[in-house]
């Protein structure tokens, strides 16, 4: 599917005016509930087939971040028979108490699954968070970066986006 037309199919499916705090603290008239289209399973089927040739070469494991990028990490290693972590954004104080759960991590060669990327904060505090923890990290993954200005190569990380905003557009 072209990518215009999957950026009009998620904006239809996704797009919401009104007045919206993000993650980042900033605010926005516009936005994108990620989760009407991660609740999708055809749209997030086909969002995941067309992520599948910008996943790096070496990527050993797919690492989602809590919580959006858990459905996208999920569809993205059905397509690929690539491994997933699932990355909360703390370890929990029970169970395993682990930071990541699913694949190991150690010694592995990851990319961070994001579904929408703003600044891209949480990505940088994960992937520290995950490099601690003996993983290699230099690529993150996104369905829909917001800012073509997101600062992660600060964090020595490429972020490889789906779709901008100029993709989402309505229907003409």
């Amino acid at each position: 599917m072209e990518l215009e037309e999957l950026g009009r199919r998620i904006y239809a499916t996704a797009h919401l005016t009104g007045e919206f705090v993000l993650r980042s603290g900033q605010t926005t008239t516009e936005y994108f509930d990620k989760y009407r289209f991660e609740a999708d399973p055809v749209l997030l089927d086909e969002v995941t087939a067309a992520m599948v040739p910008l996943i790096p070469e070496g990527t050993e494991v797919l690492a989602g971040l809590e919580m959006g990028g858990i459905p996208v990490v999920t569809a993205l290693g059905r397509h690929t028979g690539l491994p997933c972590a699932f990355v909360r954004k703390e370890a929990k104080s029970y169970g395993t108490r682990r930071l990541a759960e699913g694949a190991d991590i150690e010694g592995r060669r990851l990319t961070i699954v994001e579904d929408v990327v703003t600044t891209g904060g949480q990505i940088v505090l994960s992937t520290n968070d995950l490099r601690t923890l003996g993983a290699t990290i230099t690529d993150a993954l996104c369905v829909i970066n917001r800012n073509p200005t997101t600062p992660l190569a600060e964090a020595g990380l490429t972020l490889h986006a789906l779709l901008t905003p100029a993709h989402l557009q309505p229907t003409p």
